[in-house]
C-alpha cells in the first residue's frame, strides 16, 4: 500500500487535475477513456454495468501535464447493489476538476443526463458533453446540446474519431485553478533560508520523509530557496550553526510546543499540516474552526477525518494524541469517531469539531467539498496542525505569515507579531 509514501518519482494523485467521466451504462464511458489514454485502462464490456467501483488511472495528458481520470459506474444502475454503486459515482464528484458526460444516440431521453448535469454545475464543476457512438448511428449534436449549458462534441471512441479534438477540449476547459500554484515558496523571497524540522519517530517511515515534507522541499527548491533540514533533537545545534536566523521555520505539529521555546519569537513558525491546510483547503475556515476546541464540552462528539488508510501505531496522532489533547482541553471524555479514506459523514449535525488531517493525499477540489459540507451544517472544521498550534497557543504565530501574501516573509525573519 502507497498511502502516504507514494513513489516519489511520480506525481501524487492528489496534486493531479481529475477528470472524471460520468453517463448511462454501455455508453462508451470506459471506451472513451480508453481511447484518450491509448491504453486498456477501464475494461470494456457490451453488457451493461461492468463497471461498479471507479475506476482511477493516472497519466500525462498534454499540454495539461498530470491528470487523474475516473471511470464511474452508470447513472441508470439499477437494483440495491446499484443504487450503491450510483451512490459512489456522486462521491466521485467531490473530487472532480471536469467531467465528461457521455451521450449515447441509441437513446433519446436524456432526463437522468440533465439530473446529473444539475447536481455537477451546482458544485461548479466544468462539463463537456460527449456523444459517443457515431461510427454506430450519427446524430444532429445540436439537437441534444439545446438542452445544456456547456460544449458537446461527437466522437466514436472505437473508430477514435474526434478523440483529439476532445483532448483539445479538455484542455480548453480544464480549470486552471484546481491546485494553489505553491506551498508556500510564494510568500518567500527567493534566497531565503528555511529550516525544516523532521523527527524521525516511529510513526515515520522507514528510510524516507513523508510526503509534506517532501513536497515543501521541492517548492523551496522551485522558489529558489535554501532548505536544511534536522530533527528535532539537532535543532539547536542547526540554529547556533548559522551565522544569521532563518527566514522560516516549518515544522512537524506534534512537537510545535518544544520547537516554539527554540525559536526566537521574531522568527516566523509554522507546520507541515498547516501549510498542507492551505494549499489544500481554506485556511480562515480552519483557524475560526481551531478556536472551536475552547468550546468542547465533556460527552460532546468529535469527528477525526484521515485522507488515507493506515496501521496505527504506538501513539497515533489521531487515535491517541489528538483525542487526548481535545479531552484535555473540554476537562472530560469526548465521543470521537475515526473515518478514514473515503469515508466522511454526509451528516455532520451530530458533531461539535471536525478535526481532519493535513490531506495530503486528498485534492483540493475534494478537501474544499468537506469544507463545504461542514460549513453547510454549521459544524467547526479545522486540521491537526492548526489544532496542535492553538493547544501551543502560537496559532496567530503559526498562520499570521499567510495574511502578508507573497514575498510576505522579509529576509532576516521578521514578521508582523500584531
Amino acid at each position: 500500500m502507497k498511502g502516504c509514501d507514494e513513489d516519489m518519482n511520480e506525481t501524487p494523485r492528489a496534486n493531479r487535475l481529475h477528470i472524471a467521466v460520468f453517463g448511462r451504462r454501455n455508453a462508451g464511458k470506459s471506451s472513451i477513456i480508453n481511447a484518450i489514454t491509448g491504453q486498456e485502462v477501464a475494461l470494456v464490456s457490451e453488457h451493461p454495468g461492468t463497471t461498479t467501483d471507479p475506476v482511477y488511472k493516472a497519466m500525462e495528458l498534454l499540454p495539461l501535464g498530470p491528470v487523474v481520470f475516473i471511470d464511474t459506474a452508470g447513472l441508470d444502475d439499477v437494483g440495491d447493489l446499484g443504487k450503491l454503486r450510483v451512490k459512489k459515482t456522486l462521491g466521485v464528484m467531490d473530487k472532480t476538476d471536469l467531467a465528461l458526460m457521455v451521450f449515447s444516440p441509441e437513446n433519446s431521453d436524456f432526463a437522468l443526463e440533465k439530473e446529473w448535469s444539475k447536481e455537477l454545475q451546482a458544485r461548479k464543476i466544468p462539463i463537456i458533453g460527449v456523444v459517443n457512438k457515431i461510427d454506430i448511428k450519427d446524430i444532429d449534436i445540436k439537437e441534444i446540446a439545446k438542452d445544456f449549458d456547456f460544449p458537446f462534441i461527437k466522437v466514436s471512441a472505437k473508430e477514435g474519431t474526434n478523440i483529439g479534438k476532445l483532448k483539445e477540449m479538455i484542455s480548453q476547459n480544464a480549470p486552471t485553478n484546481f491546485e494553489l500554484t505553491a506551498l508556500i515558496g510564494d510568500i518567500l523571497k527567493p534566497k531565503s533560508l528555511v529550516v525544516l524540522v523532521a523527527p524521525q519517530d516511529i510513526q515515520a517511515p522507514k528510510n524516507r520523509l513523508i510526503l509534506p515534507q517532501v513536497q515543501t522541499i521541492r517548492d523551496l527548491l522551485d522558489h529558489n530557496c535554501m532548505a536544511l533540514v534536522a530533527k528535532d533533537t539537532e535543532l539547536e545545534d542547526l540554529l547556533n550553526s548559522l551565522n544569521k536566523q532563518p527566514d522560516l521555520v516549518i515544522t512537524d505539529s506534534q512537537i510545535f510546543n518544544r520547537v516554539s521555546q527554540m525559536i526566537p519569537e521574531e522568527v516566523p513558525l509554522t507546520s507541515f499540516s498547516i501549510i498542507m491546510s492551505r494549499y489544500k483547503g481554506e485556511l480562515s475556515t480552519f483557524i475560526k474552526g481551531a478556536n472551536a476546541i475552547d468550546k468542547l464540552k465533556p460527552g460532546d462528539r468529535v469527528l477525526i477525518a484521515e485522507a488515507c488508510t493506515h496501521h496505527p501505531l504506538e501513539n497515533d496522532i489521531g487515535r491517541q494524541k489528538l483525542p487526548a489533547l481535545l479531552e484535555a482541553k473540554a476537562g472530560g471524555k469526548l465521543e470521537i469517531d475515526i473515518k478514514a479514506g473515503a469515508d466522511f459523514p454526509e451528516d455532520l449535525t451530530p458533531y461539535k469539531l471536525i478535526l481532519h488531517c493535513g490531506a495530503c493525499m486528498l485534492n483540493r477540489k475534494q478537501m474544499l467539498s468537506r469544507i463545504i459540507r461542514a460549513e453547510q451544517q454549521n459544524v467547526p472544521i479545522t486540521n491537526y496542525g492548526m489544532a496542535f498550534a492553538h493547544a501551543a497557543g502560537i496559532l496567530k504565530r503559526a498562520t499570521c505569515m499567510f495574511e502578508q501574501g507573497e514575498g510576505g516573509l522579509s529576509s532576516g525573519g521578521r514578521h508582523d507579531k500584531s
